[in-house]
């Protein structure tokens, strides 16, 4: 009787579990499951995701502005349809060359300041052993991001007034030079002055996200480089600077997709008709042309050009970095 029962137990089929679906670039199991385990993560992405699609996706359908004579007196149906005329006129148009020579000389002036200035101030404070010296120096140099750019160009041409801004005041203190200097009426000084102006105002923020980065570096090897008689700049160059090298590829990376976007509020506002032929960037060129002018065909065709030249300055860097074995962003 026995027998019988295990013969019978033997020949049950053994269940077969559903093969979940696996995401071949992370290798997650994915399964509904899952998916309820974790609808309150999808409930709170809701609301991002509807957001981005309404202000960054739908107004992609004004891009066809670029591609015919528009009048806003007409539906965006009903326009002429120029194509590519619009291009071929914004390239011939020294203006925007002009333009374009500020944007990119004011952004690689800013990217290479911005990355320089925090990796040496991250480093200068991760020495630092008084804790609360340390949080002050920190907080002190965080502070102006939070002030808006018409608060900083104002302090920024108030320091830099001819008459009693302190950088003239203490040059002249110093003998350093003979009469006050007009900053902001030579176009020749004028990048220099954005680009410290973006040094002052984000230095600090820049910092903080190396200064994670930091923290996150096994301490046993700054003790086992002490036991060895490193020095503190041997740390820095041997253990902190490759420590933090992945996070400086990431950021690199996003910011090259940025090359074309040297800003707008800065330039605006520091900006005149004296410095005019070196202060106006790509937005201020869109503003003009598209709403001072109304001439909106030329205005989009020059922002889907910002657009494409800033996707493709992405792919290419993150390309590179994954041919060179460095971190990408995809």
């Amino acid at each position: 009787m026995s027998d019988t029962i295990l013969a019978k137990e033997e020949v049950k089929p053994a269940k077969v579990k559903k093969k979940r679906k696996v995401d071949p670039e992370i290798g997650v199991s994915i399964s509904w499951k899952t998916i309820k385990a974790q609808k309150q993560l999808i409930l709170m992405s809701v609301p991002i995701t509807l957001y981005i699609i309404l202000f960054a996706y739908v107004p992609i359908w004004g891009w066809l502005m670029a591609f015919q004579n528009y009048r806003p007196a007409l539906s965006i149906f009903k326009q002429e349809w120029v194509g590519l005329q619009q291009f071929r006129f914004l390239f011939q148009d020294d203006a925007f060359l002009n333009v374009l020579r500020n944007t990119v000389a004011m952004s690689f002036i800013n990217l290479v300041l911005g990355f320089v200035t925090a990796i040496v101030l991250a480093l200068l404070l991760n020495e630092i052993k008084v804790r609360v010296f340390k949080s002050t120096v920190q907080t002190i140099s965080y502070l102006p991001h939070f002030l808006s750019w018409v608060i900083a160009a104002g302090i920024v041409a108030n320091s830099l007034s001819i008459e009693d801004g302190i950088v003239n005041t203490v040059l002249m203190k110093l003998h350093l030079i003979d009469q006050p200097i007009m900053w902001l009426s030579e176009g020749k000084y004028f990048w220099g002055i954005v680009g410290a102006s973006n040094v002052w105002k984000e230095v600090g923020w820049n910092t903080i996200i190396y200064l994670a980065a930091i923290t996150s570096i096994d301490p046993a090897r700054y003790e086992a480089a002490s036991i060895d008689g490193a020095s503190r700049l041997q740390k820095m160059r041997y253990i902190t600077l490759p420590g933090i090298k992945a996070t400086f590829i990431i950021l690199l990376i996003m910011n090259i997709g940025h090359i074309l976007d040297a800003g707008f509020e800065v330039q605006y506002l520091l900006g005149n008709g004296l410095v005019m032929d070196w202060s106006q960037t790509i937005d201020i060129f869109v503003i003009k042309y598209g709403i001072s002018m109304g001439n909106y065909s030329l205005a989009t065709s020059a922002g889907i050009f910002k657009t494409i030249v800033s996707i493709a300055l992405v792919f290419n860097a993150n390309y590179i970095a994954k041919r060179l074995g460095e971190e990408r962003l995809v």
